[in-house]
């Protein structure tokens, strides 16, 4: 329901400073204020940015499958041959076995170019990294919702903040309006020696202790609209206005739904469960590779009788089978970190869950609360509204004092201050309430 306006002087105030912003600018819905922070907010942009790494990582997971094809080319200029012990007998059948010889082999210039194909046939890391990739992603895309979740929140509560310091202004005025009022009667009678000038006095006290009130809450709304303009991604020079009206129902009931804490939780857990399985594979089951090879060797020499460079086809292709059989127990170490993380995982998700259920009751009461507390300030103000016009009244007919007055003021401005606390923690506790049970979405 709208937030009513309380007396005669308030509602012509708020219709003066509406006016007045309707001239000077735009006023900015909640909702456009969230909109702009949508497309300006450098920590959302960041967001979107670690979305799209996720995606890149993903495709490059995947891209391990594609065969990889390398070019490959070296030149050698052997100084000293290699030597080769050969049996004496292999020319010579007459010599003795198991007597050797050292001879040298070769030429000095050895040019070796080919291209050479790896394709993996199966590998359990590179499936395994695929699967962990792919739900590192939407890790990334709730966390990006997070993000928002937070940016929504945040605005929202600045929001909040900027209307009921408007609020308090526009009381302020009218506040101030009275006391004003009444110092001129107080001046007024004190001329014609029916007041004491004491009694002057105190009213000035009272008009001055409410002119620097409303600067105080003049400068907390700047501070406020400046976070707000922050908190969008827009200039702090920019003019902007809102609305004045709050806004609020008090019949609202949210129907608990996962709540992104408890997603992101759940999804690290299938991220964990992922890592840990691929683990296991790797442990104890093959690699199988499709290699191939294509390429030329050269042979060179330029030396007498005569020189040459001759070149020779080379190829194969084949499947290499690779099978971990002990790597220094490296893997087993990893296996256990993982156990363990999944294990903090189930704990944190319980944690979690207690949590959000205890804060759930906790804002319902809260709201239950600032909403009775709502109901019955505008009742107050209203009759200290009645009660402050009465005592006026009676004051100038000499029936009530000075004194009189001015309690009814501060009684008066007392209900005030205490309806618009009720307002914000309602409206605070309600935007609370939609976080825990995932429903502030929702509302966008």
């Amino acid at each position: 329901m709208k937030l009513a306006n309380i007396h005669k002087h308030y509602v012509a105030l708020l219709l003066i400073i509406g006016g007045f912003q309707s001239a000077q600018a735009q006023t900015w819905t909640l909702q456009q204020c969230i909109d702009t922070a949508q497309v300006h907010n450098k920590n959302l942009q960041m967001s979107r940015n670690n979305m799209a790494i996720g995606e890149q990582r993903e495709k490059e997971a995947k891209a391990n499958l594609i065969p990889k094809v390398t070019a490959n080319a070296d030149y050698k200029y052997f100084t000293n041959l290699p030597y080769q012990l050969l049996p004496v007998n292999a020319f010579n059948p007459a010599l003795p076995e198991g007597e050797y010889r050292a001879m040298q082999f070769g030429v000095p210039h050895n040019i070796n170019a080919n291209l050479q194909l790896s394709m993996p046939l199966y590998n359990p890391q590179v499936y395994g990294a695929i699967q962990t990739t792919k739900i590192a992603s939407e890790l990334t895309d709730l966390q990006y919702q997070k993000t928002e979740e937070q940016i929504y929140f945040e605005i929202s509560n600045l929001y909040y903040n900027a209307q009921i310091l408007h609020h308090q202004l526009a009381f302020i005025d009218s506040n101030l309006i009275n006391a004003e009022r009444l110092l001129k009667n107080m001046q007024l009678l004190n001329e014609q020696l029916l007041a004491k000038g004491t009694d002057v006095s105190k009213v000035k006290l009272q008009v001055s202790q409410l002119t620097t009130q409303k600067e105080t809450i003049k400068s907390k709304y700047e501070q406020v609209l400046n976070a707000l303009k922050f908190a969008m991604g827009i200039s702090i020079e920019q003019n902007l206005q809102i609305e004045a009206n709050i806004q609020y129902q008090n019949t609202n009931e949210y129907s608990t739904s996962s709540t992104l804490d408890i997603r992101i939780i759940k999804t690290q857990n299938r991220l964990l469960s992922s890592e840990l399985n691929t683990l296991n594979k790797s442990r104890y089951l093959p690699s199988l590779n499709l290699v191939g090879m294509y390429g030329t060797t050269g042979f060179g020499y330029n030396g007498q009788p005569a020189s040459f460079l001759d070149f020779y086809p080379i190829g194969f292709a084949g499947i290499q089978l690779s099978y971990p059989l002990f790597n220094g127990t490296v893997t087993l170490r990893k296996i256990n970190q993982k156990t363990l993380e999944l294990r903090n995982n189930e704990l944190q998700f319980g944690l979690l869950t207690e949590q959000n259920n205890m804060q759930v009751e906790n804002a319902k009461i809260q709201r239950e609360v600032a909403k009775k507390t709502v109901e019955t300030t505008t009742e107050q103000i209203q009759l200290a509204q009645t009660i402050y016009e009465q005592t006026v009244l009676q004051q100038k007919q000499g029936t009530a004092s000075l004194t009189d007055v001015l309690l009814a003021d501060n009684a008066l401005r007392e209900a005030q201050q205490t309806y618009l606390s009720a307002v914000i923690d309602y409206l605070k506790a309600d935007l609370e309430l939609k976080k825990l049970t995932g429903n502030i979405s929702t509302t966008k």
